[in-house]
């Protein structure tokens, strides 16, 4: 298998980019989701689950980066010469708008972290992190105000980034896989057979 892509399917590059960055997604939903509402700020565990978090967060808003500029260097596989137009701009449009949430969202996410005074580290501690100096800068009333901005934004985006990627996979399971039965799922799936015909003749 090629590590660029084809007009027919993803290469190896673009598959594991996609693959890691979905599943550090999904885990650092749920990171977020038990740090903020189960445990309470004293709990030791609390402080290693953020480290987790934020970790998880750079990695996300890294590895996109690079797969955007991967991406931009490689042609994509096209999409199937049956797409009518609105179809193609609804597929186009959803994947530009989880790019561009998969930066924004850990990006929000290292301004939140520069807000507290404490050292920003990854790696559960071992890792020092530059904060963003802007944010990093601000008096302690005006980190209040960024706070009471940046938080809330983040977790809306974070949890819009889940819902788009859950619809983008129930869109490859349901509708490409059970009602299509076309092979664009196996596009981005390692060690599967993609043909002309099955993925409808693509065509850009």
């Amino acid at each position: 298998m090629s590590a660029r892509n084809t007009s027919l399917r993803y290469g190896v590059v673009a598959m594991s980019f996609h693959w890691t960055i979905a599943a550090l997604i999904i885990v650092n939903v749920v990171l977020g989701i038990w740090f903020v509402n189960f445990l309470e700020r004293g709990d030791p565990t609390r402080g290693t689950v953020v480290s987790l978090h934020e970790t998880f967060g750079i990695l996300v808003l890294l590895l996109s980066l690079l797969r955007l500029g991967w991406r931009l260097m490689n042609p994509i596989p096209a999409l199937p010469a049956d797409f009518s137009p609105g179809k193609r701009m609804f597929a186009r449009g959803t994947h530009y708008t989880l790019y561009a949430l998969m930066i924004l969202v850990p990006l929000i996410g290292w301004a939140l972290a520069s807000i507290p005074d404490r050292p920003l580290v990854l790696g559960l501690g071992t890792i020092p992190w530059p904060k963003i100096f802007y944010i990093a800068g601000l008096s302690a009333d005006a980190k209040k105000v960024a706070a009471g901005i940046i938080a809330p934004s983040h977790i809306i985006l974070a949890f819009l980034l889940f819902a788009l990627a859950v619809g983008h996979l129930c869109a490859a399971l349901f509708y490409h896989g059970m009602i299509r039965k076309d092979q664009i799922l196996q596009r981005m799936v390692p060690g599967t057979d993609v043909t002309p015909e099955g993925v409808g003749r693509p065509s850009r």
